[in-house]
């Protein structure tokens, strides 16, 4: 009985502390604020100025109104709208052309900040005073966001428009990993010296690319962070939107650092399946336990390996948060991989484009274990922590 009485007291306890942590986790969630969601930091800034905006779907507040209708109403002067990768409303497929046109609720003129125009011109900030920049990031390196907000604040500085930033959480915060670009490989999927997961929200990784003059010819722009309210690294948020086609949920934001190094292969990473970025696999892979066929869809209108039976894994239900880079499903897929016509890695060196490196191809042909591996990147994410932490605002 004395046993059973303290146990019974024990749980007691774990169930008031499990709900206190609760309702103090709640109070937290509740409490958090994205930038676009503090108008009265902002608005003040904004008003007399003409604007533009850098947006897409996922430009949205709490209550899921556009902050492009938003600025709008509140008589801001908006003159346009510039549309990055996937364009203004997030619906077209990774790499393809974004048109310009005009915005059909505000009548506002969309800029396409794709394809052969990802910098803004002179003559498209003609002006224009302030660009608001609001847009939903996915924290990792190759992830093209983080270059059309450098190419802006580029142009900003060149142009002499403020860049503002409304920060939003980063799904990859409170940690770094991945090798750290090298600057023979820098591309509109990695401009600057950093780790493929680099810690940072977008309104931090902006501080950083101003702070360090690393745009062109060291130049800085006017830059303005509207931060977020009660927000903390290694908690997780949800997202107001999908932040591109193929990331349809937290599942794929998460695998996608580790994933996304098969777009540099002979393997697809799901596109054209229900499951993107959650299932990899290729005919020639026979050995590995998962089928699947991709087919066109919403997300990619000609998918890789279009209509041909693949063999991977699928990972939809990985257990848990993934908080550091996981290489075991590419070098697993490099070992089962049976093709006498065609190589594993792209000819056109992909793969070393996302890595930023070709230090990682060769370890894996060279049949490097993953700790080797990792080891290798240790001194480099040393020498950018120093870096990191210098513009590294909320709660680490």
């Amino acid at each position: 009985m004395n046993l059973d009485f303290k146990i019974k007291n024990l749980l007691l306890i774990c169930l008031i502390f499990l709900g206190v942590f609760n309702q103090y986790y709640s109070q937290i969630q509740s409490d958090f604020k994205t930038g676009a969601d503090q108008p009265e930091l902002y608005l003040p800034l904004l008003k007399g100025k003409t604007v533009g905006v850098v947006t897409n779907q996922t430009g949205l507040m709490s209550d899921k109104t556009h902050v492009v209708d938003f600025l709008v109403k509140n008589n801001i002067k908006v003159k346009a709208i510039f549309a990055p990768e996937h364009g203004f409303r997030g619906d077209a497929d990774a790499g393809a052309k974004v048109k310009n046109g005009v915005d059909v609720k505000t009548g506002i003129p969309i800029v396409s900040l794709y394809a052969s125009n990802k910098k803004p011109k002179p003559e498209q900030l003609k002006d224009i005073d302030i660009v608001v920049f609001d847009i939903q990031d996915v924290g990792v390196r190759f992830y093209t966001y983080i270059s059309t907000l450098s190419y802006l604040m580029e142009a900003g500085a060149e142009n002499n428009v403020e860049i503002m930033v409304f920060d939003r959480p980063n799904p990859h915060d409170g940690y770094t990993d991945g090798p750290v670009l090298k600057k023979k490989w820098s591309s509109f999927v990695g401009m600057h010296e950093v780790p493929v997961v680099y810690g940072l929200t977008i309104g931090e990784y902006g501080k950083m690319v101003n702070g360090e003059k690393w745009l062109k010819n060291g130049v800085q722009a006017k830059y303005t962070l509207i931060p977020m309210k009660n927000y903390h690294k290694k908690q997780r948020y949800a997202m107001s939107d999908r932040p591109s086609p193929n990331l349809p949920n937290d599942k794929s934001i998460n695998l996608y650092p580790s994933l996304c190094f098969f777009e540099g292969t002979q393997v697809s990473v799901g596109r054209g399946t229900d499951l993107p970025f959650q299932v990899y696999g290729s005919p020639w892979t026979q050995s590995l336990p998962y089928q699947f066929t991709p087919r066109p869809n919403f997300g990619a209108k000609d998918p890789f390996l279009n209509g041909k039976l693949c063999y991977g894994e699928n990972l939809s239900n990985y257990p848990g948060d993934l908080r550091e880079l996981n290489l075991e499903w590419v070098i697993k897929a490099y070992k089962a991989y049976k093709n006498p016509q065609q190589d594993f890695f792209l000819k056109n060196l992909w793969f070393d484009t996302l890595a930023g490196t070709d230090e990682l191809r060769k370890q894996i042909i060279a049949g490097k274990s993953i700790p080797e591996i990792k080891s290798s990147w240790k001194k480099d994410l040393e020498n950018f922590e120093k870096i990191r932490t210098r513009y590294v605002i909320y709660k680490d």
